[in-house]
């Protein structure tokens, strides 16, 4: 009896997922921050982050609601996910204030319009590494655009070293949401 328990145990041990009607597990994503290094927030990034902690814990009771599918288990699955991810980066998150005007110089959470070595000119908004695909425009405080932007000055003109090749940039305006 016991050898034929464990056989069983055993070959369920061996069945994949995607046997059972379940997609394999999906890993949280991994924050490209560095160990100890700040989860810098604008305080817009933080409010959108909450809102969109709350649209999903709205869909999740939504779904949630019996008979459930596997559809709907692997749904909520990434939305259960979605969401640990989302709290941790709250919990771990240092809101950074607008600073006092004069906004002359560049910091976390501003907006900057520079103009480039052919004239084209750019607008960029330094955030936060989670926040950063939320809006059009924004860009991580570690991109290497907003490393050459941070603590530059109105006019000053920056170097950017990035994959695509060297670029100046002079800086046009400064602004903060």
């Amino acid at each position: 009896m016991l050898l034929h328990y464990n056989a069983r145990v055993m070959s369920k041990a061996f069945v994949r997922e995607d046997e059972i009607g379940l997609d394999p597990v999906i890993r949280r994503p991994s924050s490209s921050l560095a160990a100890g290094e700040k989860n810098y927030l604008t305080p817009a990034g933080a409010h959108r982050l909450r809102e969109a902690v709350a649209e999903l814990k709205h869909e999740r009771i939504a779904l949630a609601s019996p008979p459930i599918s596997t559809d709907a288990r692997n749904e909520l699955r990434e939305i259960d996910h979605r969401l640990d991810y989302l709290e941790q980066s709250l919990r771990s998150a240092e809101i950074i204030p607008v600073p006092e005007r004069p906004w002359d110089v560049v910091r976390f959470g501003a907006t900057v319009v520079v103009r480039d070595s052919d004239g084209e000119e750019s607008r960029y908004h330094i955030v936060g590494v989670d926040e950063a695909d939320l809006l059009p425009d924004s860009i991580s405080w570690r991109s290497p655009v907003a490393r050459a932007l941070l603590q530059s000055r109105l006019g000053e003109r920056v170097t950017v070293d990035a994959p695509g090749g060297r670029n100046r940039l002079e800086i046009l305006s400064i602004s903060y949401d």
